[in-house]
């Protein structure tokens, strides 16, 4: 199996994902994403929507993003340039978890992924001056069911790896965990 499949010690709905690469004195091959090796895993998922963003600046940091049911997320997330610190927090309602958070740093070189499953808001902070990320969602963008939570609630507590991030409008006014527009309930352990 090309994929090292390893449940987060703290939140373990959220995967940490090592692609194996077979390389040669011309570079190197990897698989990102089989379809039967992760379905073996258990994360059984139809992606619907593959995205690509480009930060040109350290310290950019995007979320706490999310989308509302019946459009709601999983994401399989991977920088394929530079590096990032990516985070998902637990949102769903009754879960064990609800509220906490967990990092993961995630670079070019270590070809490391992460795994978000849907009921997670999901943020990036970019950790070198250009950052690249490719990240396969199950559900397309929906502009009505998007939404966000702040990067700083202290409810939530996830310490970044940055003083001053670069954040858009949108990012810096969003409600707190306490506010937000969440109805993911959790529905026990898979």
């Amino acid at each position: 199996m090309p994929f090292e499949f390893k449940r987060h010690d703290d939140i373990p709905d959220v995967v940490i994902i090592q692609p194996k690469a077979f390389g040669d004195d011309r570079g190197w091959f990897q698989e990102t994403y089989k379809r039967s090796d992760f379905e073996r895993f258990g994360i059984r998922q139809e992606f619907r929507q593959d995205n690509h963003s480009r930060s040109t600046v350290k310290s950019v940091l995007r979320g706490l993003h999310y989308q509302t049911n019946p459009m709601a997320q999983g994401k399989l997330v991977r920088a394929c340039v530079g590096a990032i610190y990516d985070v998902a927090v637990d949102i769903r309602k009754g879960s064990p978890t609800y509220g906490r958070w967990v990092g993961v740093e995630l670079t070019a070189e270590n070809r490391t992924m992460l795994w978000v499953p849907e009921g997670f808001a999901h943020g990036v902070c970019t950790l070198t001056d250009v950052a690249e990320v490719l990240y396969k969602a199950t559900s397309e963008f929906s502009l009505p069911h998007d939404r966000a939570i702040r990067w700083n609630d202290p409810a939530i507590g996830v310490r970044w790896p940055i003083n001053e991030p670069v954040l858009s409008g949108k990012d810096a006014g969003a409600p707190m965990l306490a506010d937000a527009d969440t109805t993911f309930v959790w529905k026990g352990s898979k």
